[in-house]
């Protein structure tokens, strides 16, 4: 059901109507503009849309993909809007948020997100900062690299042990998070770790990577794409499959906000930039957290995702941990990113909608709305899908 995303001027006006993706790898053999275009054409298959009906296409800023050139490729014809996110994974949700506007202000009728990156066998974000063009943000990087701050799991482990000082516990806490995903993806035949689950000990057991956070705690790298179809709702129901409805979407940055950096602030122990969306999500769906059936949350690393949980009020400060292991909400049904692929969340979007659908490999049953989070310690966004009716 849409529920009381209805009321908002966005909510339920949008669906997402398709999905598609390539297989998930380590090594694609094959360039990203053809990862892309597989992606965006499988989704329009998915819905039983041609490249002919399609007159939007939204991506990321670090896409190497061109909007035109996807077009060109998918075979793709007219745009009448394209558009671009930045902030890596941040992005995710915004991208759908983007094509559910453009839709409702009747500017295109068929947009396809997409993200597609050879970010194993290519260009790989954990190998860490090496050389930045002049700008504001290589400017404020340049207050933390001399200190040895160079990748994203050192960023994210500087504010990950001041959690654990503060609620006074110990890396054990990020445990359940890794498990739960693992679990998932044991399950589930796409997944990079399919039929590997981990135990809590083998978590344990991990080799440090930056301290406090171990293997484990760590996302993979991924060759793949990933694309969305988004439609009016109207249209998405004479489509191939049931359509997940955009019963509430939003994007969000916090006070003194940096990309994974955010040192300066006045307190450590939570993400601002996903209460920014956590409000704008409640209030604008009239919903609350005891509505929602399985959460999505961008899981690039394990302490995040209890941030995450707390910043939108499924249990209280420090409580996360407690709340995973105990099972309370159906967390990263298709793996997460620990354990299907990182694909910047597209691939937890799809997820949503194989929920929505009734046809996840680990299925909720009677999942009716579904929450999906984006990349934090930046600028981020989420969604609420919902099933119609």
């Amino acid at each position: 059901m849409t529920g009381p995303g209805n009321r908002g001027s966005l909510g339920g006006r949008a669906a997402i109507a398709g999905i598609g993706a390539t297989e998930f790898s380590k090594d694609s053999g094959r360039s990203e503009l053809r990862l892309a275009v597989e992606a965006v054409s499988a989704a329009l298959d998915d819905a039983g849309l041609s490249p002919a009906d399609v007159d939007g296409l939204v991506t990321f800023t670090m896409d190497t993909s061109p909007e035109i050139t996807v077009a060109q490729a998918a075979g793709i014809g007219e745009l009448t809007f394209f558009s671009r996110i930045h902030y890596g994974g941040g992005a995710a949700c915004a991208t759908v948020q983007q094509a559910a506007l453009a839709i409702a202000a009747g500017v295109a009728e068929v947009v396809v997100c997409y993200r597609a990156f050879n970010e194993r066998s290519g260009r790989r974000f954990g190998a860490g900062v090496q050389r930045r063009e002049p700008s504001a943000e290589g400017t404020a990087l340049g207050w933390n690299l001399p200190a040895g701050l160079l990748t994203p799991a050192s960023w994210v482990a500087m504010a990950a042990q001041r959690y654990l000082h503060t609620y006074g516990l110990t890396p054990d806490a990020f445990g359940p998070v890794a498990v739960t995903a693992r679990r998932h993806a044991a399950r589930n035949p796409a997944a990079y770790f399919y039929g590997r689950p981990i135990t809590l000990a083998d978590h344990a057991a991990s080799r440090r990577i930056v301290e406090p956070l171990r293997l484990l705690d760590c996302c993979q790298e991924t060759d793949g794409g990933q694309a969305i179809v988004v439609t009016s709702t109207e249209r998405a129901r004479d489509l191939r499959k049931p359509p997940a409805v955009v019963v509430a979407a939003a994007q969000g940055a916090g006070r003194a906000q940096e990309q994974m950096t955010s040192f300066y602030r006045d307190d450590l122990t939570g993400l601002p930039e996903t209460g920014v969306v956590a409000r704008q999500l409640w209030r604008t769906s009239g919903l609350a957290p005891a509505d929602i059936d399985a959460g999505i949350i961008y899981d690039h690393f394990t302490p995040f995702v209890l941030m995450q949980l707390e910043e939108f009020g499924f249990c209280g400060p420090g409580e996360a941990a407690g709340f995973v292991a105990a099972d309370a909400l159906p967390l990263n049904t298709h793996g997460g990113q620990l354990g299907e692929a990182y694909l910047h969340g597209m691939n937890g979007i799809a997820e949503a909608v194989r929920q929505i659908r009734g046809t996840s490999v680990n299925q909720i049953p009677g999942a009716a709305r579904i929450l999906v989070t984006a990349g934090t310690g930046v600028p981020t966004s989420g969604l609420i899908l919902g099933a119609d009716g």
